[in-house]
């Protein structure tokens, strides 16, 4: 079998190297070509573990149409992102089954897994977010067993908060299948986070939102999650969720190895600016790329794009091109338990791989490739070969 390769400075190491795949990566050599540009690199394939739409589909609809989904994913490839984790919020009972069902359906090696971001969250304004208040709700272990049933056990990461009463056999029940549980939309105390982490709970969900406006100094839930050093933080780098000073402290508090980078895009992320609606809540696009519920300042999810979110990480926090990297793909992997991606660019992991450029906004991405397969390419006649 003729092997694919891909050649570039490795973003992690700096060196230049080809990497050689079919489905896996087969072999990494040196590269000594002096056709290398120095400024274009190879690293892993991204991983989101939290989109909610994308391109104009909400992966919140039971109706969603699954050529739709579909062309989400391969305009989502042109953004470097080889994995992610369709994210189903709070709502009706049978319309999250309906959505989680739906988009199962749709058979693309891109949807690595899914992620029920509440209906077990805080039903307090602020911490609760956009989600709509009528259906929060208590934990339930026979809901979950329906969301695995639906999906043929595809819900991987679940997002709750620790303040119900119920809370703490369903993470150990949860983390018993190898749920990953995260802790968001909380107004947890001190305590019922420690009893959270205890008991299984191994992330935050996008720390530093989904919180009061005001709260008060020490403590309080956010501090709390910082300080725990068994939770990995997920973090929305747009700009807008969270100000550069947040940013900077999270990350040295989380550290770049328990750190990792999110979208939680919603579905008017890469279309024109306007009013979309995502399930029963109405939002607008602005032109500053903020997600705004109509008729206020409440964001709505993100239209950030990985690629962006990369750019950022070096430019609002001043981290190195590898140190955002890592966020952006093995402490993704890691996080969120996707197997063969946890190493990066090693003999034997999956040959999920995107080339890309150093540009004044940020990086660019020139290829993207998902188990071997090229999914993604600048040139329009590669593009289309690939498609």
């Amino acid at each position: 079998m003729t092997l694919t390769k891909c050649s570039g400075r490795d973003a992690i190491s700096g060196e230049r190297i080809t990497i050689e795949f079919d489905d896996v990566i087969q072999h990494l050599n040196p590269a000594f070509s002096e056709s290398i540009d120095d400024d274009t690199y190879v690293a892993p394939g991204f991983i989101d573990l939290q989109i909610n739409g994308f391109a104009g589909v909400d992966y919140n609809s039971p109706e969603a149409p699954a050529e739709e989904i579909a062309r989400s994913l391969r305009v989502m490839f042109s953004t470097g992102v080889t994995r992610c984790f369709p994210t189903v919020i709070t709502g009706d009972p049978a319309k999250m089954l309906g959505a989680l069902r739906n988009l199962a359906s749709v058979r693309e090696d891109a949807m690595e897994a899914f992620h029920v971001e509440g209906p077990h969250i805080s039903p307090e304004d602020g911490p609760r977010g956009a989600h709509p208040q009528r259906w929060v709700r208590p934990p339930d272990l026979n809901e979950y067993k329906r969301w695995q049933e639906a999906t043929d056990g595809r819900v991987r990461l679940v997002t709750l908060s620790p303040e119900w009463p119920e809370v703490l056999p369903y993470i150990e029940a949860l983390s018993r299948d190898g749920v990953v549980i995260s802790i968001g939309h909380t107004k947890a105390t001190a305590e019922q986070i420690q009893d959270a982490v205890s008991a299984g709970a191994t992330l935050s969900t996008h720390i530093g939102n989904g919180a009061h406006s005001v709260m008060a100094r020490h403590p309080n839930y956010i501090w709390e999650q910082l300080a725990e050093d068994r939770l990995n933080a997920t973090m929305i780098v747009d700009g807008i969720h969270i100000g550069k000073a947040f940013l900077k402290v999270a990350l040295r508090a989380k550290g770049i190895e328990r750190s990792v980078l999110i979208t939680d895009a919603v579905m008017p992320a890469m279309c024109a600016p306007g009013r979309y609606m995502l399930g029963e809540v109405e939002v607008e696009l602005h032109e500053d790329q903020s997600v705004r519920m109509v008729g206020g300042t409440r964001l709505a999810g993100s239209s950030l794009r990985m690629d962006r979110g990369v750019g950022n990480l070096m430019k609002l926090a001043g981290l190195t091109l590898p140190e955002a990297i890592t966020m952006a793909t093995t402490n993704a992997a890691r996080a969120g338990r996707v197997g063969g991606r946890i190493r990066g660019v090693q003999p034997g992991s999956r040959a999920d791989v995107v080339k890309f450029r150093m540009v004044d906004w940020g990086i660019e991405v020139v290829e993207t490739y998902l188990s071997g397969r090229r999914v993604y390419s600048q040139t329009p006649a590669e593009a289309d070969a690939a498609s």
